[in-house]
């Protein structure tokens, strides 16, 4: 039932965020904002729709009272005080928790952004922050592995700024398109699965690489 109920949501993003500007009006943003912090800031939450959330408060801000600029610079600093509070808990505690046995924490996807911290060093911090899941778990990764935190502070800034502006700028001038509108769900999903081709692309290689080997 919740699985059905956050697909629905997911999904439907569109008319879910144009109903909270209805109904909630201005708290609208406040609550826009936690979504966006949670998904960030919070390692046990990362299947929340950051891009997708994105991409529909553009859409919705484009026809409603929502501001473009309050949005803009709402969302930035929502996924900057995320990416801080990951970053520290994974400074203080991360590998605590990391070797605690979890089912709050997938050891998979603090491995695989490792991973990308190994291959791509501190510029992972913007990579993460298109990518589903990598994102959540980046910054806790820099903080567990005693990334510098100005340089992991540049470029959380840089990758917030990148990330929101793109998504909220597409949302906005293409989210009310009639195709987009009646097919909300379908781009959802596509978007998702642009995010995560280089996951994709990953594990395939690997794959490939062990049947060559």
């Amino acid at each position: 039932m919740i699985i059905k109920q956050f697909l629905d949501f997911f999904l439907h993003l569109d008319d879910h965020v144009s109903e909270f500007v209805i109904t909630y009006g201005s708290m609208t943003y406040l609550l826009l904002f936690a979504i966006v912090f949670v998904e960030t800031g919070l390692v046990i939450m990362p299947f929340l729709p950051g891009d997708s959330l994105l991409f529909a408060a553009g859409a919705t801000s484009a026809i409603s009272s929502l501001r473009f600029s309050i949005l803009w610079a709402g969302f930035i600093i929502a996924a900057l005080l995320g990416d801080n509070l990951n970053y520290w808990v994974g400074r203080k505690i991360g590998s605590w928790i990391y070797e605690k046995e979890s089912s709050f924490i997938n050891k998979k996807y603090v491995d695989d952004t490792q991973s990308y911290y190994d291959k791509y060093g501190a510029i992972t911090v913007i990579i993460a922050r298109f990518m589903p899941f990598v994102r959540t778990f980046a910054p806790f990764v820099a903080g567990v592995g005693k990334m510098k935190y100005p340089l992991f502070l540049l470029y959380s800034i840089v990758g917030a700024i990148v990330w929101v502006t793109l998504f909220l700028t597409v949302g906005f001038y293409f989210g009310q398109l009639p195709f987009v509108k009646n097919n909300f769900a379908f781009v959802s999903l596509a978007i998702v699965g642009v995010s995560l081709l280089p996951i994709i692309y990953k594990i395939v290689l690997n794959k490939f690489r062990k049947k060559i080997i």
